[in-house]
């Protein structure tokens, strides 16, 4: 059975965005107060803007890190397991209520489209208190894929 290369593209912003906005399963990585990472599987988009958006309750871990300490990093997965992903590191904003709706429906319309009644999810989101985390990417790896280094590929 053949072996499977390992590979690495290095993208521009344009193109690690195009990447992204197909992919909704991500891990965030914030700071706990004393530096530690804490990690979170999310569900994300990609906005107009260009930055990625989290949708989050203010009181969560991920918040709190994120107001206290902006710099963030984000594993962007493929649907697929063992298929392609990227690491973006970025700034991160924390929208909280009641700032946060308007931004909320954008991030609803980057993941799923239009909704059928803009105004009930407004108010869901009201009555939620829903927060919004944006990432503006700084950095970000190439686009990878796991497998064996070439120098097995014929091992």
């Amino acid at each position: 059975m053949p072996r499977t290369i390992a590979t690495t593209t290095r993208v521009s912003l344009e193109e690690l965005l195009d990447f992204a906005r197909t992919r909704h399963h991500l891990v965030l990585v914030t700071h706990r107060q004393d530096g530690s990472p804490q990690i979170s599987p999310v569900t994300g988009g990609v906005d107009q803007e260009g930055r990625i958006v989290i949708s989050t309750y203010p009181e969560r871990a991920k918040a709190n890190n994120a107001r206290r300490h902006a710099e963030v990093s984000v594993l962007v997965l493929s649907d697929e397991f063992d298929a392609e992903w990227v690491q973006v590191d970025g700034t991160c904003e924390v929208i909280d209520p009641p700032d946060s709706v308007e931004p909320l429906v954008d991030y609803f319309r980057c993941i799923s489209g239009e909704h059928p009644d803009w105004d009930e999810y407004r108010q869901a989101m009201r009555d939620q208190g829903k927060s919004l985390l944006r990432i503006t990417p700084t950095r970000w790896g190439p686009v990878a894929t796991g497998g064996f280094p070439p120098r097995l590929a014929d091992a």
